[in-house]
């Protein structure tokens, strides 16, 4: 029985708009946020400065006395940053359209939670640099990919797992600083700090592979206890599609290789400590995307070369399913 309805003619074409649209939007975002906030010339006393300004509530600092460079420089980013939001604001228009017209289709969806934290992580340019989508809001981005919709597999989830995944070592509070400007009311959960959570008890909860551990700020939060499995969502070849979420606005995933995903969701399904519906849901998402890319998937091969790099913790699964005995 096939485990993927393959998308109509209309339903193909509003992905490759919505697509297209969305590049072209966060675009004209990533070169607003690369701006400083604003640039203002200040007179104090006798004297004119240029001032780049940090927030909304004014806090600068000096970048000189004012002179023709600083006017130059002051011009310059005003009519950048006009040309930007100009883009922006063009691309926001038609992108609004193609997100109503993939809503109306149908089409696999992703929670309203997730969209904003999603699209503030592109507008950063984190994704798939620094964090990729581990949970079960990564199906719909393997539905998108296989081209068609899961049948009878569950895609809701009430929380919202990240990955961590830099390969170099980073300063700050990357993903803090994110979740903040998303929603101000963020807290980090005291009994779990690799988890935060909002005012509406929607929780974030971060994981890190042992390997990438070492690359998260000190500084930074939540704070996640690294884990060895994690290590096998980063090899292979990463998904990376825009889905419709359930308001009607768009979001980028990008998550791990769909194999590997696949048989790390079966393995958590086989954890005796794992909550007993969890691992209900973790084996049918697993089975249903491993059949799925053996199916629909033929640019993720599942022959001899991809079996031989395996772990031995995982190989078990992949034998299972291939000679069909997962789900009996």
């Amino acid at each position: 029985m096939p485990v993927i309805e393959p998308f109509s003619d209309e339903q193909a074409r509003a992905l490759i708009n919505l697509r297209q649209r969305y590049d072209a939007w966060i675009a004209a975002e990533r070169e607003l946020f690369a701006l400083p906030y604003d640039l203002r010339r200040k007179k104090i006393g006798e004297y004119t400065y240029l001032y780049e300004i940090h927030d909304r509530s004014g806090n600068g600092t000096s970048l000189g006395a004012w002179d023709e460079e600083k006017q130059h420089q002051f011009d310059d980013y005003r009519a950048t940053k006009a040309t930007a939001k100009q883009r922006r604001d063009g691309a926001r228009d038609t992108l609004s359209e193609s997100s109503r017209i993939a809503r109306a289709l149908r089409l696999p969806m992703l929670s309203a939670d997730a969209g904003p934290i999603l699209r503030e992580a592109d507008r950063r340019s984190l994704l798939g640099s620094h964090l990729l989508v581990v949970g079960t809001n990564a199906m719909a981005a393997y539905a998108l990919e296989a081209a068609g919709a899961f049948i009878g597999v569950p895609d809701e989830t009430e929380d919202f797992d990240l990955a961590w995944a830099a390969e170099k070592p980073e300063d700050g509070t990357k993903v803090w600083d994110l979740l903040k400007a998303v929603d101000p009311t963020f807290t980090i959960n005291s009994e779990r700090d690799f988890q935060a959570r909002n005012a509406r008890a929607y929780e974030v909860e971060l994981l890190v592979a042992p390997s990438r551990a070492e690359t998260l700020a000190g500084t930074d939060r939540p704070k996640p206890v690294p884990l060895p499995e994690q290590e096998w969502l980063l090899p292979g070849r990463r998904v990376d599609q825009v889905v419709p979420c359930r308001d009607g606005t768009p979001a980028r995933i990008v998550a791990p290789d769909p194999r590997w995903f696949a048989l790390h969701k079966l393995w958590l399904g086989a954890q005796a400590k794992r909550d007993p519906l969890k691992r209900r849901k973790d084996r049918t998402q697993g089975k249903a995307l491993l059949d799925a890319v053996h199916e629909v998937m033929p640019h993720y091969p599942l022959g001899e070369e991809f079996a031989a790099g395996l772990p031995p913790e995982l190989m078990p699964f992949f034998k299972e399913w291939q000679t069909g005995e997962i789900g009996k």
